[in-house]
């Protein structure tokens, strides 16, 4: 069975997007050490995994885009799961790059969440990592199907903003499996159920 891992930013006072969802934050204490850890937490996936307004926000900016991450973005298969519907902005008929065929080619489940991902655990290959908005997260810590929890704690509190762990319905037991220290503050923990 493949293992689920979540990977989200947090700052210290436990928001994952400011209160207008705003994310830019996560770039400020970024260094090229937690750059390549986060990189290669991605390279280990062989499915990235998001809900629709991240999948239509990021399927428009990783195609064209360069650096670190944009080869794992883009080469790494994906699924979006959706409870509105979903039509991509990318059409699976135009020529288009490798990197932007990608993308066209994303799984789509609007179906049950927890059935999905259950059908995606189930299927053979390397581990798959949730990314995304503090919405689709919530709804995923919801299904009690994450097996990993990657978070990397910036230092920095936003005040107000969006949280992952707020309205869960029972306690989330979880065990400490790592710690990384980066030099731009941003500290690392991974955690399992």
């Amino acid at each position: 069975m493949r293992k689920l891992i979540m990977k989200m930013s947090i700052s210290i006072d436990g928001f994952v997007g400011g209160p207008k969802a705003e994310s830019n934050w996560i770039f400020k204490n970024s260094d090229e050490a937690s750059r390549a850890a986060s990189v290669g937490l991605l390279l280990e996936a062989g499915l990235i995994i998001m809900g629709r307004k991240s999948f239509e926000m990021l399927s428009s900016y990783w195609p064209t885009a360069t650096g670190p991450f944009a080869a794992p973005m883009n080469e790494i298969p994906k699924a979006v799961f959706t409870q509105h519907g979903f039509k991509s902005n990318i059409s699976p008929d135009a020529d288009l790059s490798p990197a932007a065929a990608s993308w066209a080619e994303a799984r789509v489940f609007d179906g049950d969440l927890a059935e999905g991902i259950k059908k995606l655990k189930s299927e053979p290959g390397k581990p798959i990592c949730a990314i995304g908005g503090a919405g689709f997260m919530r709804s995923l810590i919801a299904t009690g199907l994450i097996d990993e929890y990657h978070l990397g704690t910036h230092p920095l509190a936003l005040g107000e903003g969006e949280a992952i762990f707020n309205g869960i319905a029972k306690e989330l037991d979880l065990k400490l499996v790592d710690t990384k220290v980066f030099p731009g503050g941003i500290v690392s923990h991974t955690y399992s159920r």
